[in-house]
């Protein structure tokens, strides 16, 4: 897994201002993905999902998409990650990067590439 900062679920929770179970169900619905990491393999999610929306922090609004992609492509949330957040010789970057500049359709085109 890269380096990428990671938050657990209750300070996840507290970037975005919201609570731990919001998170949760956030997860359950496939909003976000979480991966068990750590030496007490606690669930966290990747910091930087949460972006600087119009009322304060906020999920990256392209994430769910995509991650629907990575998902029909077979991925787990582990290797959903993995791909998120290593660079991408075709964009130059992460794709959790270039869907953070508003590239969503290059980084999907390549997600799609991966079905």
């Amino acid at each position: 897994m890269t380096d990428a900062a990671w938050l657990t679920v209750p300070d996840f929770a507290d970037r975005l201002g919201t609570t731990p179970s919001k998170v949760r169900e956030m997860l359950r619905e496939g909003e976000l993905l979480a991966v068990r990491r750590g030496e007490r393999q606690t669930i966290q999610v990747p910091a930087g999902v949460i972006v600087d929306g119009e009322r304060g922090p906020e999920v990256l609004a392209t994430l769910r998409g995509t991650l629907t992609l990575l998902r029909d492509a077979g991925m787990d949330d582990a290797e959903a990650a993995e791909w998120l957040l290593a660079d991408e010789p075709e964009l130059g970057m992460a794709p959790l990067d270039a869907l953070r500049e508003g590239r969503r359709a290059h980084v999907r085109r390549i997600a799609q590439s991966l079905l």
